[in-house]
């Protein structure tokens, strides 16, 4: 048996949903301040000046401090079932109808959040590793609870749950820099859907 190790954002679906969730679950004041707040980062972003996992961290404080779990989470999965859906590349769900074919180990290994992320995720069958966020008596801290999920940390974390030597071909799809480390843990390696 084999594993697939899946990016999610820019890999199964076509644009940043991580982005779009946030824009989804932002709410009150936050939803009309946050634009002027984050502008500055989401340039310094695009020009590769301020790095994915400082932008997301910011974007996860901002939106979800203080709230109510049950809602959020709530949002999730709407989100998942409601707009998901058509983000998703064809050719990403042919390849992972191929490898459950073949029944293969399969797992969305992302930045993404868990929010949403675990709904997709469980409606696929498939396994996830990504962040979830802090939550202390109901409410959210804006903080991770065990870290971001992006570039070594990304192997490392698959390292962590999966031995890889138990399967016979280590499958990984990504579409950035931030998940180049995970590629290297394969012996078939696909960047934006082409074999390297």
């Amino acid at each position: 048996m084999d594993i697939a190790l899946f990016d999610f954002d820019g890999t199964i679906t076509r644009s940043n949903t991580f982005g779009k969730f946030i824009r989804y679950a932002v709410e009150g004041k936050r939803k009309t301040f946050g634009p002027f707040l984050f502008i500055p980062l989401v340039i310094g972003y695009k020009l590769g000046l301020v790095p994915g996992s400082a932008l997301r961290k910011g974007l996860v404080w901002f939106t979800f401090y203080g709230r109510k779990a049950d809602p959020v989470q709530a949002l999730g999965a709407e989100f998942a079932r409601l707009v998901l859906p058509g983000e998703l590349r064809d050719e990403a769900m042919r390849r992972i109808a191929w490898h459950k074919a073949r029944g293969d180990t399969i797992v969305v290994v992302s930045a993404s959040l868990h929010l949403y992320l675990s709904h997709w995720c469980a409606l696929h069958q498939l396994d996830v590793i990504c962040p979830e966020l802090e939550c202390v008596k109901g409410a959210y801290t804006g903080r991770y609870a065990a870290g971001d999920c992006y570039g070594v940390r990304k192997a490392k974390l698959v390292a962590e749950k999966y031995d890889l030597a138990a399967y016979d071909t280590v499958h990984a799809y990504g579409d950035t820099k931030e998940d180049e480390a995970m590629l290297r843990l394969a012996q078939k390696r696909f960047f934006r859907w082409k074999e390297i």
